[in-house]
């Protein structure tokens, strides 16, 4: 199939009843964080049908007619035909083979290129960790551990939400692989973030790193700066500890 016969297949799936909820869920109203984005109604299962029916062979050069979708559904069709590629070309006995090296890298590209399209939490929650922040894991032939901290630094002091989010959410993969360090330099680099949805997720990810890493390291993270975050990233980050525990960060 290509890009323009998935988005006339998924319009036909279009649900207005289910659309005006989502389109409330996802605060698309005038000033809002979503303000003016368009959703055909369709639950994350049939997103998810069309993508494991077309993924595999779907060229990537037609994923950016899905990105650049007015419809948010078909967006994250997109994203999540991107996933689904990076995933397949990062399987063990791929990890370090040259064409597969390549093509992380070009999916990893192509991501970023279009990272304001990813213009939504979900959207955002459901490619960053799997994309870049299994790529930060990765062999790549686009440099050092350094230059990947380079493209989270420039997407972190960026202007744009999504953006901003990307650099924090990818981080959950890197704790679920055992290393803190991602998710601990871009926690306090968003720690004065004014988005409410920015505290969330960076509470979120400290929450995930804790739990995954180290809860000394999260321990130690609110230390130093419990006075300075908001009372949202607190309590995220706080969430799995005992209420003991809890009550004692809070009562600072």
């Amino acid at each position: 199939m290509t890009a323009r016969e998935i988005t006339d297949y998924m319009e036909t799936l279009l649900n207005e009843e289910q659309r005006r909820v989502l389109m409330r869920f996802f605060k698309t109203g005038a000033g809002e964080y979503g303000e003016g984005d368009k959703f055909l109604g369709l639950k994350m299962p049939q997103t998810r049908e069309v993508v494991r029916a077309v993924a595999k062979d779907f060229p990537l050069k037609e994923v950016p007619e899905l990105l650049l979708s007015k419809w948010h559904e078909v967006r994250l069709c997109g994203l999540l035909i991107l996933v689904d590629k990076f995933e397949r070309l990062a399987t063990k006995r791929l990890v370090n083979d040259e064409d597969a090296v390549r093509g992380r890298d070009e999916i990893l590209t192509m991501y970023l290129q279009y990272a304001e399209r990813a213009n939504n939490w979900d959207l955002v929650d459901l490619s960053a960790p799997k994309i870049l922040g299994h790529w930060l894991l990765l062999p790549t032939a686009m440099g050092s551990r350094r230059d990947k901290q380079h493209v989270l630094d420039k997407l972190a002091r960026s202007n744009n939400l999504w953006r901003q989010r990307m650099s924090i959410v990818c981080t959950w993969k890197t704790s679920q692989q055992g290393d803190p360090s991602w998710c601990l330099r871009y926690a306090e680099m968003h720690l004065h973030h004014p988005h409410d949805l920015m505290h969330k997720a960076v509470g979120w990810m400290l929450r995930e790193m804790g739990k995954r890493c180290s809860m000394d390291l999260l321990r130690d993270f609110l230390r130093r700066h419990v006075h300075e975050m908001s009372r949202t990233t607190l309590r995220y980050a706080i969430e799995k500890m005992s209420d003991d525990e809890r009550q004692y960060y809070l009562a600072l």
